[in-house]
């Protein structure tokens, strides 16, 4: 029954909207941590400066619900998806390079890089690979009767 189950899922959902959905639950639940408790905001104070980190959470959780929501949608329809995943590190490797360059958490710079590379970057190349890629075609052999 499970096997069947998941079998639906998949199929209902695609190579995107699998990765999607990680990464929509992912982000909620990143999101979550920061309502429930936030962490010492430190490389964050050009966020911080604006509103708290839990103001800033509604940001990961919203993004997560909308990039959930957008894995079961259509290809092509799932952009919405891609665009809200890549809002949040976005916006936190951006507050980190600004840390860096103001001089106040040095860190931040290899912070950023691991947003930029394993968050955005990553979401990036996922959203232009094919629901379904095909090998190219290859010519028929001609048997030894002909």
């Amino acid at each position: 029954m499970t096997c069947r189950a998941s079998r639906w899922a998949l199929k209902l959902l695609g190579r995107r909207g699998v990765f999607l959905l990680i990464l929509g639950i992912g982000k909620t639940c990143w999101g979550v941590s920061f309502l429930v408790d936030p962490p010492e905001p430190t490389g964050l104070q050009l966020l911080t400066s604006m509103c708290g980190l839990r103001q800033w959470s509604w940001l990961w959780i919203t993004a997560g619900l909308v990039t959930i929501a957008s894995a079961f949608l259509r290809i092509g329809r799932d952009r919405i998806g891609f665009i809200a995943a890549l809002i949040p590190p976005t916006v936190w490797a951006v507050a980190y390079l600004a840390a860096v360059i103001v001089g106040d958490y040095s860190r931040g710079l290899w912070v950023a890089i691991w947003y930029l590379t394993s968050h955005v970057g990553v979401i990036m190349w996922a959203a232009t690979v094919p629901e379904y890629s095909v090998p190219p075609a290859r010519p028929a052999r001609r048997g030894k009767g002909a």
